[in-house]
């Protein structure tokens, strides 16, 4: 009772805490349950089952439903030949697409500012092509989703938006923190502005912000960068008008992450308060639902609601999905798909977020001149830190590791999550931060010349060797980049170095930039899992041009074609004289 009272004080109102329950599952018949999704998917009519569920509907779903269930009559078990579901589709349904409108961002501008601290000419030409994407990947929702939101599983916010790409059509939570930060540097502050809006006004519709913008996505989340993406608003704006509005919401989201998310572990004799993935509807996940249904085969219907809830704990971690979630017979870290169990690890990367979003909070009523507010997210920030400390840190080893529930131990594998607490500054004594640094040069994750690889093994899953993720890139070199020992500073701009050189190649060679790469080619787009590597990308960009802004004066290509502006007197003395 102590916590859920002290939780009502954080959100400020007992309104924002009342209104903390979680919303009912979407209770769509045709997008997210029902025989028309289950013979659309199971027939296979096209190549990614998240195409039928981002279709259109053109009448009412009652009328769609009823003459679906008339037809049905027609055939035995009522089960539809492919050909016949094709007519009924074609006749009931639109593409995806039909919910966005032409839309350019108004602020874009050709030559921002950060583009003249990038020395070597063709990063700084490419740069400005990254900049240029955003053109193609910004959607502004029609008024039609706004009047009538039973056609459409888009969910309507207010202000356009820019996607990742490619089948993501839709807004997405965690992929949008890289690309606001990308989007500041481009001076865009006015979309950023408006893609803030956009997860405040979800927050206060769910309690939280969904995985991304369709229905089907209803009752998961992703990693809760929210308060940090209002941070990087209010520090290029200083704008405290804004930060005075968006606390509270700010505030109702951390109050649904504690209630509906957290976990009380043992460790020590004690009992510590952290959080994990978890949600809580046995059903397959609409937008991949003939993968689900095949993995789900053999098990008994307990089993089933079991692994499709963890499949979707794995989809709301944001790496979905990995061997990082397996959780085999023995209660060890090992397994195939199957054995995904999200929910019974306590992952360090989320508690590390969680420790971050709690001092910023503080930091923000401290701004606005609340300083009882700050201390209690102060105090919140520092029993984390204790049970992060406590539960998840390993002096031996010298880093932070998921803890399994089932057994009540540490996974041992390399991931770069392992590093997350240096990327929040969430640890109490600096030498932890050095320790880290030498448990990741020991690792055997740097060995690779394209990047750091999201786990050591090669399971097929997309979350795993050999591939590289732009989010896991920049939170590694940024926390190696805060802490004080040189060498922790120049290895973060070798690893900056080693993910522009691929990005660029990539470019080069494709004309695009992906969603990861593989940490063995120059240039080599990442693969496996349950899609085809896909084009845009929204935090590739972010990440991208935030490295290029923080070491554009010493990243090259390669080319030697560097700017003389930016080298220093002697420099181009020496390069004269050679010439």
């Amino acid at each position: 009772m102590q916590d859920f009272t002290l939780l009502c004080f954080l959100a400020v109102a007992l309104s924002a805490c009342v209104q903390s329950a979680l919303p009912p599952p979407c209770d769509s018949e045709i997008y997210c349950r029902g025989p028309i999704l289950h013979q659309v998917q199971n027939a296979k009519l096209y190549d990614d089952d998240k195409f039928f569920v981002d279709m259109k509907l053109k009448e009412t779903p009652d009328i769609v439903s009823s003459a679906f269930r008339n037809l049905s009559l027609e055939f035995p078990e009522g089960i539809l030949p492919p050909a016949e579901l094709q007519k009924f589709l074609n006749m009931y349904f639109e593409k995806p697409g039909t919910e966005f409108e032409t839309w350019t961002p108004p602020d874009w501008h050709e030559k921002p500012k950060f583009l003249g601290g990038i020395a070597d000419l063709e990063l700084r030409a490419w740069a400005e092509k990254i900049h240029l994407l955003w053109k193609s990947l910004g959607r502004k929702i029609h008024s039609s989703v706004k009047d009538q939101p039973e056609l459409y599983s888009q969910i309507y916010t207010p202000h356009p938006v820019v996607v990742p790409g490619g089948r993501f059509r839709e807004l997405y939570y965690w992929d949008s923190y890289w690309v606001i930060n990308g989007l500041l540097l481009s001076e865009m502050t006015q979309t950023a502005y408006g893609m803030i809006q956009n997860f405040l006004y979800l927050v206060d519709r769910y309690g939280f912000v969904p995985n991304g913008g369709r229905i089907y996505y209803e009752r998961r989340s992703q990693p809760p960068f929210l308060t940090l993406m209002v941070e990087s608003y209010y520090q290029a704006t200083k704008d405290k008008e804004f930060l005075r509005a968006a606390l509270p919401t700010l505030e109702r989201e951390y109050v649904f992450w504690m209630q509906n998310r957290s976990v009380a572990v043992r460790a020590n004799g004690a009992e510590y308060k952290l959080n994990r993935y978890h949600v809580e509807v046995g059903l397959p996940r609409p937008e991949s639902y003939t993968d689900d249904l095949e993995l789900a085969e053999g098990l008994s219907d307990e089993g089933k609601e079991q692994l499709w809830m963890d499949l979707k704990a794995g989809a709301e971690s944001g790496w979905d999905f990995t061997s990082r979630w397996y959780i085999d017979s023995d209660g060890h870290n090992n397994g195939t798909l199957g054995s995904t169990r999200t929910s019974q690890i306590v992952p360090t990367d989320l508690n590390a977020l969680l420790c971050l979003s709690e001092k910023t909070l503080a930091s923000f009523h401290r701004i606005l001149g609340d300083g009882d507010s700050a201390a209690q997210y102060e105090q919140a920030a520092a029993r984390r830190l204790q049970a992060i400390e406590a539960v998840l840190w390993d002096a031996e080893r010298g880093a932070w590791f998921d803890f399994n529930l089932v057994t009540n131990s540490k996974h041992f594998e390399f991931y770069p999550s392992n590093m997350a607490p240096v990327w929040a500054q969430c640890y109490s004594q600096p030498a932890m931060g050095e320790k880290a640094v030498q448990y990741l040069k020991r690792s055997g994750a740097l060995q690779f010349p394209n990047g750091v690889p999201t786990s050591l093994r090669e399971s097929g899953q997309q979350w795993d060797y050999p591939n590289a993720w732009p989010p896991l890139q920049h939170m590694l070199i940024h926390g190696l980049s805060q802490l004080p020992s040189e060498e922790a500073k120049q290895l973060a701009s070798d690893l900056a170095q080693r993910w522009i050189k691929t990005n660029w190649l990539a470019y080069e060679k494709y004309d695009g930039m992906f969603e990861k790469y593989d940490v063995n080619g120059d240039g080599k787009p990442g693969g496996g899992g349950e899609y085809e590597v896909q084009l845009g990308f929204g935090w590739t960009n972010g990440v991208a041009l935030q490295l290029l802004d923080q070491y554009g004066a010493t990243l090259t290509s390669g080319s030697g074609h560097v700017s003389s502006s930016l080298l220093p007197p002697l420099v181009i003395s020496a390069a004269l004289m050679l010439q």
